[in-house]
């Protein structure tokens, strides 16, 4: 039986986006035919078109699996209830506007038969210095302050086995904090440089101000799990 790679998308206001990221997908594992593959694109409740244009997709593309969360709960929510509700053996996560390439996906799954999560650095960004600028400030921050190494934290394309998914605890702006907890769960992860491309539709929904605060909050909770963390793992398995 071909191994079966989860993909987990969380979409918000994105309509415009979903089918063309369906179909490049798609064409990947066309490329790829030992692997099989699903697609759980995750609505976060979304007040534009985003969720008929799902219901619609998923008629004639078998692999989608529409996920319709009741109110908009924010891109950790939506990444965490994709991650929970996957059936592969492999979990790829992407963000929902296109900026992340699909082409990479291979490169990811060819990690993740050596490492157990993989995390995306992106090599020339392609987002403004309000974007980038905070970016930098918490990803050195995250190295000084928790002391383990991850490059590019905000990078939506990222690589698990789906053994880590239950060691990622669920709160708000967790997504940015998916590498520290593997580290903390003793998980080996390893970083993989990945194509960034302009946003093609809508607008970022993070800027200085609504994310530094928010990053130095979370790592004053993260140092307090840092010290609390208790990893587990079942003999045998």
């Amino acid at each position: 039986m071909k191994p079966l790679v989860s993909i987990v998308v969380p979409f918000y206001n994105e309509e415009q986006s979903v089918r063309p990221l369906a179909e490049r997908v798609t064409a990947v594992f066309v490329g790829l035919p030992e692997y099989a593959f699903e697609c759980l694109f995750v609505n976060d409740g979304s007040t534009d078109g985003t969720r008929a244009e799902l219901d619609r997709l998923a008629q004639s593309v078998p692999e989608l699996r529409p996920i319709h969360l009741a109110r908009n709960q924010g891109q950790s929510a939506a990444l965490v209830m994709g991650m929970r509700r996957a059936q592969g053996a492999y979990v790829i996560t992407l963000d929902g506007d296109l900026q992340n390439d699909p082409a990479d996906i291979p490169k990811f799954l060819e990690l993740l038969k050596e490492y157990d999560c993989v995390l995306g650095v992106r090599e020339k960004r392609r987002d403004g210095w309000r974007q980038t600028l905070p970016s930098r400030i918490g990803n050195a921050v995250f190295r000084r302050f928790l002391g383990v190494s991850v490059t590019d934290a905000g990078c939506g394309l990222k690589g698990f086995r789906i053994a880590c998914v239950e060691h990622i605890v669920p709160f708000n702006g967790a997504h940015r904090f998916f590498g520290v907890l593997m580290h903390f769960a003793g998980f080996r992860f390893v970083e993989c440089p990945v194509t960034h491309h302009p946003r093609a539709h809508g607008v970022s929904k993070y800027g200085i101000g609504n994310r530094a605060l928010r990053i130095l909050y979370d790592l004053l909770g993260m140092r307090w799990l840092q010290k609390r963390y208790v990893p587990f793992r079942v003999e045998g398995e």
